[in-house]
């Protein structure tokens, strides 16, 4: 398979390898609602939170959508696009090979791009993802008004699609609902007690001998089939569809045969490559969307409409199913998903996490009504946690930091033991019991001792100090001086501090 080679690419494949596992810190007081869910909101640049995700997320992440900058040699108020062409490959592909780990093995990834980049981003994906896992790559008509500045107006960007299993998204993905244009054609003027029907043509391109047979109307005109055509189906079908009042010949009996549809046993119609900007919205309306959520001044510079990531969550996935943006920029895909109930995570870096990002979802719990709410019904409700990054867990030579205090690898910890965010800091080595398992940390003096290493052991001694459980026990600590028999008869599965925090 070709591959795309650039400036610096040694570097950028080794590049996710060697990025620092990091530590997720609670910020309560810029998290929302009820405060019993999982969703995340994470400040931070995207490379080191997706690193700090992985031993969380990986291969549980249904649907990831991504609005990476374009690399468009404008500047925008909020990013820096203008980078040169093998740096923006150089900072995309590394951050392509996390999310590919976190992607689930029936999830799909979408990924908005325009003419500059979109072919080679092509490329890149068909390397990190592998070409086989191309779906395909829509057209999304982001403009619906010309403008005469250019050459040739530009009216659309790309959104690439891959599946890490395209024959298992095939079977999963979503019908899209019928809109007005389509619900038209479905009339009932003869009152028929199944419902609004359309009739569908039954003649059908090539010449199949058995499909070529003469259809008499009731008003005794006779049919064949057009020139270089056949009937869709064979006579026996037709004779059965007749009995059933489901063939019709037009108001004045004359017309071809076509089938009758019923609207209710229409599932839906099956996603295609053009998105209209009256199906998926446009720049105006994301803009004015911005604006009824922020001021003027602070509205977003580029952000895409609440109907566009609506549309794609449909086809991907379902509610409670996990959705990730990691280039989340005014918040639009957490609100969307969370509109939706779906669970998500949202990472943006910088200042405007915490002015864009928190406040608009703070506003969606509020049961703000503007973009796709009225549509999905939305009234408010749920929660999310905004998270920043923590200092690296490990040095160069794989101990935990002597910075990392207890209470950020407890956190850590539960989080990736239960996926549930710790509601309360503890002081003791007891972090909570979650579905009958207890857990416990044996880290930076916990127990009292304030050496190093003081009370990191678990010893006899130790396990007598510890509030009690009578069901199964999880323990991280530096080592464990108790046998296996022991360990059993206790009910205990012991784990190693530094090795097993690496590990999912």
């Amino acid at each position: 398979m070709p591959i795309l080679d650039w400036l610096n690419k040694d570097a950028a494949v080794n590049t996710a390898k060697q990025v620092p596992y990091r530590l997720l810190q609670a910020v309560p007081e810029l998290s929302a609602g009820d405060p019993n869910n999982q969703n995340m909101l994470i400040e931070g640049d995207n490379l080191d939170a997706l690193k700090a995700l992985l031993p969380l997320y990986a291969g549980q992440v249904k649907c990831i959508y991504i609005d990476p900058p374009y690399n468009t040699k404008s500047a925008f108020e909020h990013y820096d696009d203008n980078l040169e062409h093998s740096q923006w490959l150089s900072i995309i592909y590394p951050r392509l090979e996390l999310l590919r780990e976190l992607l689930a093995e029936d999830g799909s990834i979408w990924v908005s791009i325009d003419d500059n980049e979109a072919h080679y981003l092509k490329v890149i994906m068909d390397e990190v993802f592998g070409r086989k896992n191309f779906i395909t790559s829509m057209v999304w008509q982001k403009r619906y008004s010309r403008e005469n500045r250019t050459a040739i107006g530009e009216a659309h960007e790309h959104i690439l699609l891959y599946a890490k299993n395209p024959d298992t998204f095939k079977q999963l993905r979503n019908k899209l609902p019928l809109g007005e244009k389509q619900l038209k054609p479905y009339k009932n003027d003869n009152n028929d007690p199944r419902g609004p029907w359309r009739g569908v043509s039954l003649s059908a391109q090539g010449y199949r001998p058995n499909q070529m047979y003469e259809i008499t109307a009731p008003n005794g005109k006779k049919h064949i089939p057009p020139a270089g055509s056949c009937w869709k189906i064979i006579e026996s079908k037709y004779n059965e569809l007749l009995k059933n009042d489901r063939i019709y010949f037009g108001k004045d009996g004359n017309a071809i045969p076509s089938r009758k549809q019923f609207l209710n046993e229409v599932e839906g119609m099956v996603p295609w490559t053009w998105w209209p900007h009256d199906e998926a919205g446009h720049t105006d309306e994301a803009k004015r969307e911005g604006h009824r959520l922020f001021s003027a001044e602070l509205s977003f510079g580029t952000p895409k409409p609440e109907r566009l990531i609506e549309r794609i969550l449909h086809i991907a996935t379902n509610p409670n199913d996990l959705v990730l943006d990691s280039f989340l920029g005014s918040g639009t895909t957490a609100a969307v998903a969370h509109k939706m109930k779906r669970r998500y995570i949202g990472i943006e870096m910088g200042e405007h996490a915490q002015t864009h990002c928190q406040p608009r979802l703070a506003k969606v719990i509020g049961g703000e009504q503007g973009g796709i709410s009225k549509a999905v019904n939305w009234q408010g409700g749920g929660g999310f946690h905004y998270y920043r990054l923590g200092p690296s867990v490990f040095d160069e030579f794989g101990a935990i930091r002597p910075e990392v205090r207890f209470a950020d690898l407890a956190t850590h910890l539960w989080f990736l033991e239960t996926k549930q965010p710790l509601q309360k800091q503890t002081d003791t080595p007891l972090l909570g019991v979650h579905n009958g398992t207890a857990y416990y940390l044996l880290y930076n003096g916990i127990l009292g001792d304030r050496r190093p290493q003081g009370g990191n052991v678990l010893t006899n001694t130790i396990l007598d100090s510890l509030p009690t459980h009578s069901g199964p026990k999880v323990i991280y600590g530096e080592s464990s001086r108790l046998g296996p028999a022991r360990l059993a008869q206790e009910q205990i599965s012991f784990k190693q501090i530094p090795y097993d925090v690496r590990t999912r």
